[in-house]
């Protein structure tokens, strides 16, 4: 009797869809629910759902639950009924990124919505390749984590559809000038005017700074470096500077050697970009036999887990990490639920982590 049970099952399925006005995307009735409603077999109810997800009537997704996809009464409004966001970062493996995403799935997971993750490696055509692909699978919202944010961008008329279709988009730890989309991030010129700060009180004046030349947040922790500077009364302080492009940070420390001891030589304490360079400084020292902080200073920004792991404790400005990826993903669920309403930036105020690796000194050194 089951095997004709489940045909009834499909057509109680439809009339129940349609009395309750259910719509495209809206959750439907799970397996015990259908089970308990018409007192018949698990393997009798998942027969006639895999009929009705064989006629698009709904959509059932591994870990979420099952959902409409079309209406009798109505046309398919979207090939997808997949509750799903769009995650794009520049990287993941590593550093701050999965702490990141973490406090971003975090939030998708408690709301029934599924996450689909693409990585850029910090490249705009891999970011255009993402933000096409993510948009054909029918995403209903975007959280992305702009590839070099301070040049030129080739994916503007990209953007700017998604903007004329009406996709939520949040930005994450920086977002590009001629962007309409809300973002989250932390005080990036801040950060770098609180590192540089913390190396005048502890004495220093010759000091030096390595950023990163194509991404926002480098131009604004050299904008905060150079403010500290000039209120220091320390006017030469932009010939002590030393840009990078994010996709050479690994080989920075053999074809700017000669650089790298000049700064040595002529200064006491550095600031570095994020701690992943100060890191790299710090090895750089060490092989060099340059020892920190007694022949130099160092600090980084973002307090990242490694920043604790090295030789030396790097002394550090704090980044938000997981509670910047749960605050993008409540800006963004924020636009998805209240398409109307403004949603206004959200920037955290950076944070001195003191450890081991600035050494105070004579206001005479």
């Amino acid at each position: 009797m089951d095997g004709y049970k489940y045909m009834a099952i499909v057509e109680w399925s439809k009339k129940y869809i349609a009395s309750k006005n259910l719509h495209p995307n809206d959750r439907f009735l799970s397996e015990n629910e259908l089970c308990s409603i018409h007192g018949v077999s698990r393997q009798t109810v998942r027969q006639a759902l895999k009929c009705l997800e064989g006629d698009d009537i709904i959509c059932r997704v591994r870990g979420s639950g099952t959902f409409v996809k079309k209406t009798e009464d109505a046309k398919l409004e979207k090939p997808a009924a997949l509750k799903s966001v769009g995650v794009i970062s520049t990287y993941f493996s590593d550093y701050i990124f999965p702490q990141i995403v973490t406090g971003i799935e975090s939030v998708l997971n408690k709301a029934g919505i599924a996450m689909q993750l693409a990585i850029t490696h910090n490249q705009v055509l891999e970011e255009s390749e993402a933000l096409k692909t993510m948009i054909a699978n029918g995403v209903q919202g975007l959280i992305v984590e702009p590839s070099k944010s301070a040049l030129p961008n080739p994916n503007t008329e990209l953007y700017q559809e998604i903007k004329r279709n009406h996709v939520p988009l949040v930005f994450f730890n920086a977002k590009y000038p001629w962007a309409d989309f809300p973002f989250t991030a932390m005080n990036d010129e801040l950060a770098g005017k609180i590192a540089t700060d913390y190396l005048f009180e502890c004495g220093h004046t010759k000091i030096s700074g390595i950023f990163a030349l194509d991404d926002i947040q480098g131009h604004k922790r050299y904008s905060g470096f150079m403010r500290s500077c000039i209120g220091h009364n320390v006017r030469t302080a932009e010939k002590n500077v030393l840009w990078f492009a994010t996709g050479d940070k690994s080989e920075l420390f053999y074809y700017a050697q000669k650089k790298l001891m000049a700064i040595i030589r002529d200064s006491t304490a550095i600031v570095c970009y994020n701690d992943e360079l100060a890191i790299n400084f710090l090895r750089f020292c060490r092989e060099h036999n340059i020892r920190v902080p007694d022949d130099i200073s160092i600090i980084g920004i973002d307090d990242s887990k490694i920043s604790v792991l090295c030789d030396v404790a790097l002394t550090t400005v704090r980044h938000p990490h997981q509670i910047l990826g749960e605050t993008a993903a409540k800006m963004l669920m924020d636009q998805m639920n209240m398409p109307q309403k403004t949603i206004e930036d959200v920037v955290y105020m950076p944070e001195l982590i003191i450890r081991d690796s600035v050494k105070k000194i004579a206001e005479n050194h």
